[in-house]
């Protein structure tokens, strides 16, 4: 009878929906427990940087420095042997390349939250000092 598949018709209808209702609360738990998560482990990286001592505010073209990748605004955190622990003033800086010409320094610095480890040779060149 009609009456009667109009009234079947409203129960399907009604475990569709209750269906629908679980399935998208489950979606947005599981949205926001993703969230938390990514949440969770960008603040972790964050925690494993190293921490930077001195950061780069001028870079020249065509210089040693410019040559082996070091941008401005990259924040070292290591310079050959000087890091964090042993850094005093840019005096340890100058000391290590003056010791270092033509021979490859190791540099770590932090570019956009990401640590980025490059070589860098201090040599004579153009510009001013070995480094530019």
């Amino acid at each position: 009878s009609p009456a009667g598949l109009q009234n079947d018709h409203k129960a399907l209808m009604k475990q569709v929906e209750e269906a629908l209702h679980q399935l998208h609360a489950r979606e947005k738990e599981k949205h926001a427990k993703d969230e938390a998560e990514a949440l969770a482990e960008a603040m972790s990286q964050n925690q494993s940087l190293p921490q930077a001592f001195a950061k780069v505010n001028a870079v020249t073209p065509g210089s040693p420095a410019s040559i082996s990748g070091l941008q401005v605004d990259d924040e070292i955190v290591e310079f050959g042997s000087v890091n964090i622990n042993n850094f005093q003033n840019l005096q340890n800086i100058a000391t290590v390349v003056q010791h270092s010409e033509g021979r490859p320094l190791s540099v770590t610095v932090i570019r956009s939250g990401k640590k980025v480890h490059m070589g860098l040779t201090p040599k004579r060149w153009a510009g001013k000092g070995l480094l530019g």
